[in-house]
């Protein structure tokens, strides 16, 4: 009986959770596809009197006139400037995670680092913004890299710093001893045991800079360089909203976080099945 208790409890808590998350996109994508009249109607109905899918195709249309023109261009802005920051910090946060890790008496660097990065983001908008106009990347994708990279840099080592931590060092002795290069163990033996928080330090590097507005809004002027949180909130600028719009918009913007977290929710089973096999 209590064995029973316990399974009917876990479950009521994995559908309260599931519920929770799932509730505000469901009523998102019924937003989407409902009439103004429907969204405006008091008491308010819950579903639709007819689906109008509509705003999906205007927005993912290129014809002049159209917000897809400006939505899709603010999508291939976000995915290439979380995309770029992401492996630029990747690429320096794994050599400084594995020296800060491996070799002591370097951790006053790595505090140092975090003691900034809990600085409020608005004291570094003047330094920044005086930066990004003397090397001339105002408003440019690189520019906007750039920034991110102060975000997520910290923040990935960090994360990296502490799963190398727990890996066995007698594993790298052993190949030392064997000839293997610093390097050579890093690429070898530490990163493929550390495949799973990889997946997962690359993916919340991802979606800090692919959520952040505060920069994005400062340091772009125009579409050339905006992403997607500062055109989101262009939508919501004029005096008539459409609010059935801005629904659609959110669905269409969390389609490509789902889709890389389901890939790399793979690449994490994938990882750790492995590195156990070669613990």
């Amino acid at each position: 009986m209590k064995i029973k208790l316990r399974t009917v409890a876990k479950y009521a808590a994995a559908l309260l959770v599931a519920v929770s998350v799932l509730a505000p996109m469901g009523w998102l994508f019924l937003m989407s596809v409902s009439a103004t009249a429907d969204l405006t109607r008091v008491p308010l109905e819950w579903m639709p009197r007819q689906w109008d899918f509509s705003r999906y195709g205007r927005l993912l249309s290129l014809t002049p006139g159209e917000p897809g023109t400006l939505f899709l261009h603010a999508l291939g802005n976000s995915l290439l400037v979380a995309s770029g920051a992401t492996a630029i910090c990747l690429l320096l946060a794994i050599p400084a995670a594995f020296s800060f890790s491996r070799y002591r008496g370097r951790d006053g660097w790595l505090f140092a680092s975090l003691a900034i990065y809990m600085v409020p983001p608005v004291a570094f908008v003047l330094p920044l913004y005086f930066l990004l106009q003397q090397l001339d990347l105002l408003n440019t994708r690189p520019g906007l890299m750039m920034v991110y990279c102060s975000l997520i840099l910290p923040f990935l080592t960090w994360m990296l710093k502490n799963q190398f931590d727990t890996l066995p060092h007698d594993i790298e002795q052993a190949a030392r001893l064997d000839g293997l290069r610093v390097w050579q163990v890093l690429l070898r033996i530490t990163l493929p045991l550390a495949k799973p928080v990889l997946g997962a330090a690359a993916l919340f590097g991802w979606l800090l800079a692919w959520d952040e507005f505060f920069y994005a809004l400062l340091f772009t002027s125009n579409i050339a360089a905006q992403t997607l949180p500062v055109t989101i909130a262009g939508f919501t600028a004029g005096r008539a909203t459409d609010d059935g719009l801005i629904a659609a918009v959110g669905i269409l913007a969390s389609a490509p976080p789902l889709l890389i977290a389901i890939w790399l929710q793979k690449t994490l089973v994938s990882g750790l099945a492995s590195g156990g096999s070669k613990g």
